[in-house]
């Protein structure tokens, strides 16, 4: 648990310094940030459902951040080891409602309601979650710095 504290840590840094920022307004250069944020998202997706490992490492950046649904921290190198062992494959990530992505300079904060299926630990898993994204722009484009699922009840 003491090695999760500093991921921890950074994330809520992060989450905190894009929702301390005023948005940018809406002109061209905001829209375009927000389209690659969207491109970005869909080519997360893609990569995920497809165990694209090289495209995941690029998507990621070096000190990614994920909380699953259980509130367990995962770090790029276990995300990708999951992976690679196919003890995570997802056969379905559908999108419920329509993903809301506020830009803020060069991050970027985006959420979604989806529905997952597929395998996460070698654990069957499915149901709909509430995802956050934060995205920083750097020399590589967008990347993903952190997110979270959150389960919802079942109905």
């Amino acid at each position: 648990m003491r090695r999760c504290i500093p991921y921890l840590t950074i994330s809520m840094a992060l989450l905190s310094f894009a929702v301390g920022q005023s948005a940018t307004p809406p002109d061209s250069e905001n829209s375009k940030s927000e389209q690659e944020v969207r491109q970005a998202i869909e080519k997360y997706r893609a990569a995920l459902l497809q165990r694209d490992v090289p495209t995941l490492e690029k998507i990621w950046a070096d000190d990614y951040v994920f909380v699953n649904a259980s509130g367990e921290v995962r770090t790029k190198a276990q995300r990708i080891a999951n992976l690679k062992s196919g003890a995570t494959a997802l056969e379905s990530i559908n999108e419920k409602e329509n993903i809301t992505v506020r830009v803020y300079q060069n991050s970027a904060v985006a959420m979604s309601r989806v529905t997952i299926k597929g395998k996460y630990s070698g654990q069957p898993t499915g149901g709909q979650y509430r995802s956050t994204h934060v995205w920083v722009k750097g020399p590589e484009g967008w990347q993903l710095v952190a997110n979270q699922l959150t389960a919802l009840p079942r109905k």
